[in-house]
């Protein structure tokens, strides 16, 4: 479709619908949740095991082809722990997968099929025993990871920092820096000094945000007609 036929009516019951579904069977799998995330799709965010904790104002696009996974693992040491802060966008297809843990700072943003884990899950030598190596990692505030970006096990990434897309990440970055390639380098750094403008301030009024994306709604399929939803939905054509 070039464009939405969907009444603002049936967008709205949708809505309404979909966060009724993220409250009754999302949120409870989460060990705790900062507000109730926004997420697209949410029949298509798979949840595996506990300790995994989301903070506010969480953005999750999921997309039925290209689901996204967060997963931990547990050990005879201790349970796993999967934790992201406030204000985060997580997008189609990431994947974080925890043996030990792997935390995550508010403002961060990970594109389509980011993939974060904490294990090489077998030893080079011993290929029967799992979780045997492992580091945490750790992402600090208001970082960016590009598409398809790898994050390998022990990483720190400083607060900031930007990592290219398709980079593999298998040694610290340092705060304020842009890395790219594989292995990931520093190519660039970012003045801390500059402002920079951070996800919490879509949500510094929640209310006001949230209005505003229901006004923006209005606007686009304000117009819309059941009539010709229906046929775009049994007959589209080009200008659909």
């Amino acid at each position: 479709m070039r464009r939405s036929n969907t009444p603002y009516l049936i967008k709205a019951i949708y809505k309404r619908i979909n966060h009724w579904y993220i409250a009754r069977f999302i949120a409870p799998q989460f060990d705790s949740v900062g507000t109730i995330p926004e997420i697209a799709h949410p029949r298509s965010l798979v949840i595996f095991g506990r300790n995994i904790h989301i903070g506010r104002y969480a953005q999750i696009i999921c997309a039925s082809d290209n689901c996204i996974r967060l997963t931990t693992w547990p050990s005879k040491q201790a349970d796993a722990e999967i934790r992201i802060g406030d204000y985060c966008l997580i997008s189609p297809g990431v994947r974080i997968s925890a043996a030990h843990a792997i935390h995550i700072g508010d403002n961060c943003m990970l594109a389509a099929n980011v993939t974060i884990s904490d294990s090489d899950w077998h030893g080079i030598y011993n290929r029967i025993r799992p979780f045997r190596c492992t580091k945490p990692v750790v992402i600090e505030n208001n970082v960016w990871l590009g598409e398809r970006v790898t994050i390998t096990k022990g990483v720190h990434i400083g607060e900031n920092a930007v990592i290219g897309t398709g980079a593999v990440v298998t040694k610290d970055i340092p705060p304020n820096t842009v890395a790219a390639g594989n292995p990931a380098r520093v190519i660039k750094t970012i003045n801390p000094n500059r402002r920079m403008l951070k996800r919490e301030l879509l949500f510094k009024d929640p209310e006001h945000y949230f209005y505003n994306q229901d006004q923006l709604d209005k606007f686009m399929l304000g117009n819309n007609g059941w009539l010709n939803w229906l046929r775009s939905l049994l007959k589209p054509n080009r200008n659909d």
